[in-house]
């Protein structure tokens, strides 16, 4: 059944307040009183992070390979095959430069072509920030990769096939959800990218 908006009060909370607990960096935790807009009037407190916004990159060269990065997640301990991407950061004047910046640094190629994809939330049950997904075209590297100057980030550069990728996600050697999203976007926008030939999904 499809219930029209207006009656549809009884799911929403209104934050009568919300406190900063803890500022980490590169996100911070705060806690909301808030409360149900249901009959019962329900007041609880909940948790949620608050990040900036991120981007992800699908940079493809003329072969139609993908360029994907390795590098070491502390949350699994363990290295993970993901797309170039970042955080937007406060010199950023849109998520499109900030993709462009995000992809030199880490790979210290440019594109020809940027074309956006989507945008999704990574999760709304706390978080609530966008993660914007471009396609970059004609991938050139120009300049060698740009790392953190904390020295605590460290990343390898691999390209791909791109009829190989559903395969990589099958098997689990793809399995940041973020990137899977990206991929997925790429099949709705650009269904001409995967023909038989180079399809990461057939």
């Amino acid at each position: 059944m499809i219930f029209h908006p207006q009656t549809r009060d009884w799911l929403f909370w209104q934050s009568l307040s919300r406190e900063l607990v803890a500022d980490c960096k590169v996100f911070s935790v705060s806690r909301i009183l808030s409360e149900s807009q249901s009959p019962e009037r329900k007041r609880a407190q909940f948790y949620t992070l608050n990040c900036s916004s991120w981007v992800n990159v699908i940079a493809l060269n003329s072969e139609k390979s993908v360029l994907m990065v390795e590098q070491y997640r502390h949350g699994v301990e363990g290295l993970t095959l993901e797309i170039p991407g970042g955080c937007v950061e406060p010199g950023d004047l849109t998520p499109l430069s900030a993709a462009m910046r995000e992809l030199r640094e880490e790979t210290g190629c440019i594109a020809d072509r940027w074309i956006y994809l989507g945008k999704n939330h990574p999760n709304p049950a706390l978080q609530d920030n966008f993660c914007y997904t471009y396609l970059a075209e004609g991938i050139l590297q120009v300049e060698s990769p740009k790392f953190d100057e904390t020295g605590t980030e460290r990343i390898d550069s691999i390209y791909i096939p791109l009829h190989k990728i559903s395969d990589a996600i099958r098997s689990g050697a793809i399995s940041h959800a973020l990137v899977i999203a990206a991929f997925h976007f790429l099949a709705l926008e650009r269904p001409e990218l995967l023909c038989k030939k180079w399809s990461a999904f057939t």
